[in-house]
């Protein structure tokens, strides 16, 4: 009949088709269908009052969301999945998972910068003490570490200027101190940075991206050690937090294609990144897989692969000319997302949210994420927008 939710002993490509699915339990259907619901019954009262049963109420877990929770969890390396409605309350629910009233947490300068606006508008209103470190620091964390440290969140690399941590060095100066550590790894995947391998206690995934895959849902996913399980556990209880059935389904089966789907980005990246560099439009590529890159020498030594999105920097010119190339660009869209079939562009400004570090580029910079699209259509479509920059400044 097929799989029966064994991944085990298989190569990735091969237990991302089968987790997360019973076909005997559903009468021999391939694929966990959605359940929809609130209310639970018990068979007695006995029952109700012992709650010995699998599911108890739709919030906490149903059979679409636990087959989710498992695959994601398998694929991981980690102990425990909890699902929540976007990639943003993931990250907001591992911190507050730790926060407490004079504690102190340690955040990368280059964190998402919805992340960076949850720390400092819900953290710091609840007491929490909340330092941004350099994301080069690799070990040197130890230095930042204090008694009163609770949390230690990583984003490797940073989904906008693209700086790779050392997570391994970070990861042993937090566990000889005895503080956990999280990373955001919705760049990475499971697939490509086995960050539970690498000494990480969290694993948290914007499942929006690249599991769903099809820019259709919002999801994330925290993944946990034995160890972090219970307290992230209690903080997802108490905040109420529901993952929708549909989006669970739409991650199933997004799990079902993403090692084809990613190998395309990477290459298809890859590819544009390097004729980028080409450009003489372009003064800096960030993309770590891209030799010569910031970063290359960790990406190679700790990822198994790379996301499709990076970042350029051009060479100076005005914002009137940069906006009529972005106008000018019929395949790539303009939208604040990525991991999709689509490819999509949008300029940035990482100086502002910077506290620890200082960004500063000349020229104005474009994060880029490259679809599933033909990459000779993609360099056209590019080459068209930088032919409009070209009259724009003429």
């Amino acid at each position: 009949m097929g799989s029966d939710d064994e991944g085990g002993g298989f190569e990735v490509e091969t237990a991302l088709t089968r987790l997360g699915r019973k076909p005997s339990a559903y009468s021999g259907f391939v694929n966990t269908p959605v359940f929809r619901g609130s209310t639970v019954l018990f068979p007695d009262a006995e029952t109700l009052e012992s709650r010995e049963v699998e599911y108890t109420y739709g919030r906490p877990s149903t059979p679409t969301t636990r087959a989710l929770e498992t695959a994601l969890a398998t694929l991981e390396g980690g102990a425990k999945t909890f699902l929540t409605p976007s990639g943003l309350s993931a990250v907001s629910t591992a911190l507050l998972a730790f926060a407490e009233a004079g504690g102190h947490m340690l955040i990368a300068d280059s964190v998402y910068y919805p992340t960076r606006r949850f720390a400092s508008r819900v953290l710091k209103r609840m007491g929490v003490e909340v330092e941004y470190y350099d994301p080069l620091t690799g070990a040197g964390i130890a230095g930042l570490l204090r008694p009163g440290t609770k949390l230690v969140l990583t984003e490797s690399p940073g989904s906008q200027t693209f700086e790779v941590q050392d997570i391994p060095a970070i990861c042993k100066a937090a566990r000889g101190a005895g503080v956990p550590v999280a990373i955001d790894n919705t760049w990475g995947t499971p697939l490509y940075f086995p960050a539970f391998e690498h000494g990480v206690n969290i694993s948290i995934q914007s499942c929006t991206k690249y599991i769903v895959g099809h820019a259709d849902a919002l999801l994330g996913a925290i993944v946990c050690d034995e160890a972090s399980a219970a307290a992230v556990g209690s903080a997802h209880e108490a905040y109420g937090l529901t993952a929708n059935g549909e989006d669970c389904f739409l991650a199933l089966r997004g799990l079902r294609t993403l090692a084809v789907r990613l190998a395309r980005h990477w290459q298809s990246g890859l590819e544009i990144a390097a004729w980028l560099a080409s450009r003489p439009e372009v003064a800096q590529v960030l993309h770590p897989a891209l030799p010569g890159a910031p970063g290359h020498e960790l990406w190679k030594r700790d990822f198994k692969g790379a996301a499709g999105l990076f970042s350029i920097v051009l060479k100076p010119c005005p914002k009137q000319a940069v906006q009529r190339m972005l106008n000018a660009l019929e395949i790539f869209g303009m939208g604040y997302s990525w991991g999709g079939f689509e490819s999509l562009i949008v300029p940035f400004d990482a100086g502002p949210a910077r506290t620890a570090t200082v960004w500063k580029a000349e020229g104005r910079a474009l994060r880029l994420h490259i679809g599933l699209e033909d990459v000779g259509d993609l360099k056209r479509d590019l080459e068209r927008g930088f032919a409009a920059l070209a009259e724009a400044r003429a």
